[in-house]
């Protein structure tokens, strides 16, 4: 468990930073309202504007956003949240790992080795991974919205750092404003049921195919883009709901009541699109950046349990 979690602290800290610039494209696209078949009743984009960046904006696609970011904030525009994103990384793929490995060798003890029996632990243990590390860091990942939210040129409810973001949110919606969002987050469970058992099979068939326990990084990348692609596609739009739900502010401004009737207003107003609003975006960020942590992780492991000799 200590490798474990040393080896997912680190791999969190290197995809946190370089993929943070489309981590805030992709909160910035999932956030805003839809222009599609717009209703009397939809909320006006002012509503929202607890969340600083989402007043009267519009981000059309990962070009114009892109644009949009730069000429409102520069390049630090790219980085807000960065903080956040880092203390969130860490903890979450450190929780994550350690929990995943200490389940699946668990489950292993019980359990002949067919590949069916271990496919069925991998589900398991990667659901309860998943559901540790969203209950332990969502906190974080609030925060972690709301600074990539807010622009430069806005002058409502302003982050100045980290710790003044807790403090406001605090002071202003207690201690369930940093749970905001969490149902849909332990939705997306489902995201590692998928993800991790997929690469954990793409790994089993690389290993039969090479003939060797410890693959190439070509190969771990391989295996893992391609079970991060699919669980994307697949599990999407939990990404929207929590986005959409973790940006509302508390009271009247509110937009959604909660997941269900979440679900029933991005339909209406704006259709299917609704749901995988910023998924282009999504994956030219996730898809590098999990294969990324997953590489990291397994080289560091590597090292960690078969230590070079002296």
């Amino acid at each position: 468990m200590h490798s474990s979690a040393i080896a997912g602290a680190c791999a969190g800290l290197v995809s946190s930073v370089l993929t943070c610039p489309l981590d805030v494209v992709k909160t910035r696209l999932q956030a805003q309202e839809g222009r599609r078949r717009p209703t009397a009743v939809s909320a006006p984009i002012a509503d929202v504007a607890a969340i600083p960046s989402v007043e009267a904006q519009r981000y059309l696609g990962l070009r114009g956003t892109l644009r949009k970011i730069w000429a409102d904030d520069g390049i630090r525009g790219f980085y807000r949240g960065l903080g956040p994103t880092i203390f969130g990384y860490l903890p979450t793929w450190a929780i994550y790992f350690s929990v995943y490995d200490s389940c699946k060798t668990i489950l292993a003890r019980d359990v002949a080795g067919s590949g069916e029996e271990d496919f069925v632990n991998h589900i398991v243990s990667a659901m309860t991974a998943g559901a540790a590390s969203t209950v332990c860091t969502s906190p974080l990942w609030v925060v972690k919205t709301r600074f990539m939210l807010q622009s430069s040129r806005s002058s409502v409810q302003r982050y100045r750092h980290t710790a003044d973001a807790f403090v406001q949110i605090y002071r202003s919606e207690g201690l369930r404003g940093f749970y905001k969002g969490l149902l849909p987050s332990l939705l997306g469970v489902s995201h590692v049921a998928v993800q991790f058992p997929l690469y954990e099979s793409f790994k089993s068939l690389a290993r039969d195919r090479v003939g060797r326990d410890d693959l190439t990084a070509a190969e771990i990348l391989t295996c893992s883009s391609s079970a991060k692609m699919i669980a994307s596609v697949t599990t999407y739009p939990h990404e929207v709901l929590r986005t959409r739900l973790q940006m509302q502010p508390r009271g009247e401004g509110r937009t959604y009541s909660g997941v269900w009737q979440a679900c029933k207003t991005i339909a209406r107003d704006e259709g299917v699109r609704g749901f995988y609003k910023g998924m282009t975006v999504n994956l030219v960020r996730t898809v590098p950046s999990s294969a990324l942590t997953i590489l990291t992780y397994e080289l560091i492991m590597q090292h960690l349990t078969h230590p070079d000799p002296a």
